[in-house]
């Protein structure tokens, strides 16, 4: 062999063994067919021993020539494969994800996932978005955020969940229980405006001898319930439904800690997610799971992310491994 091997035309010898001719190999590379055959000749020279020979009107491959095609293609494989790991490493040294996250899992899991990041790769930064998942998504998809981390529900569905993902990169980041919330002291009449007892609706919150434990939907379905927000409020609706009862919401509002605060009042009973109650929990209530109920996180990319933002979806699933411990 009198010279050492040139990428370029081992790329044009794996083209033209994976088309079958000199003519396909030009068409696939983009390269006009004289530079083909240059590069296939000087090739022949560097390797010091014939790669082609004519066969017809066209050429094919020596038992040499196919030896190196499939070396080729190992050889390119591996340079490519080094080429994203070292494009990776530098994203990795100065870059920035964008992240869009719902209420509690600003408080729980990005907190823990952006500290491990940092740690490891002090050159990267992320920007941080509140958004509720349907937001997240339009966030996503007009490319604003890297990644959209957003919940569905995989018990029951409804007519707001999640609109179809399948536009996207879904990572599971963990599946979480569901839990009743009522006041700690139960029993305790609804209080509506003024200080007078039934709320707005004459609701009471029924007396659950031992707590929460134990407490199903059904239990409740005579009590004022307290809903979250749009698509919260669809899933509540749904899972009451789904075991006979339409239930009757007294107050609506997105902010959990506004929901424990109500329900420790004793204005209602309400569910919520754990990522809800681990963020901030009330000592005015008490929880119980919601048999069979949970609800699912996901992070979302397009396509194929850049190194900081698949490094961060990373951090996000080992920081949601860490609460399930």
């Amino acid at each position: 062999m009198s010279a050492e091997l040139d990428l370029t035309r081992l790329r044009v010898l794996a083209a033209v063994a994976r088309t079958g001719s000199v003519t396909a190999a030009a068409k696939d590379l983009h390269y006009a067919q004289p530079s083909v055959s240059h590069h296939l000749s000087r090739l022949e020279a560097e390797a010091g021993i014939p790669l082609l020979q004519r066969a017809g009107r066209g050429v094919r491959l020596t038992e040499a020539g196919r030896l190196l095609a499939t070396r080729a293609e190992e050889i390119l494989g591996r340079v490519e494969g080094a080429r994203r790991e070292l494009d990776a490493l530098a994203g990795l040294r100065a870059g920035r994800a964008r992240l869009a996250a719902f209420p509690s899992a600003l408080a729980t899991l990005v907190p823990d996932a952006i500290t491990r990041l940092v740690r490891d790769h002090p050159g990267l930064s992320v920007g941080l978005v509140e958004a509720e998942p349907p937001e997240a998504v339009a966030a996503l998809a007009s490319g604003d955020v890297d990644v959209a981390l957003v919940f569905e529900h995989t018990d029951v569905r409804h007519t707001r969940s999640v609109e179809d993902l399948s536009r996207f990169e879904v990572t599971t980041v963990l599946d979480e229980p569901v839990h009743l919330v009522g006041p700690a002291t139960s029993g305790t009449p609804s209080t509506g405006p003024g200080g007078t007892t039934g709320g707005t609706t004459g609701g009471t919150v029924p007396a659950m001898p031992g707590g929460m434990a134990g407490t199903s939907l059904v239990d409740l379905a005579d009590a004022d319930w307290i809903a979250g927000c749009e698509r919260c409020r669809a899933d509540l609706v749904a899972r009451c439904g789904a075991v006979g009862f339409a239930p009757r919401i007294a107050f609506e509002t997105d902010d959990y800690v506004a929901v424990q605060a109500l329900v420790a009042a004793g204005t209602g009973v309400s569910v919520l997610p754990d990522l809800a109650l681990r963020a901030h929990r009330h000592p005015g209530v008490a929880t119980t799971p919601l048999a069979g109920a949970q609800r699912r996180v996901l992070a979302l990319t397009v396509g194929e992310p850049a190194p900081p933002a698949r490094e961060l979806v990373r951090r996000l699933v080992a920081a949601g491994h860490t609460l399930q411990e």
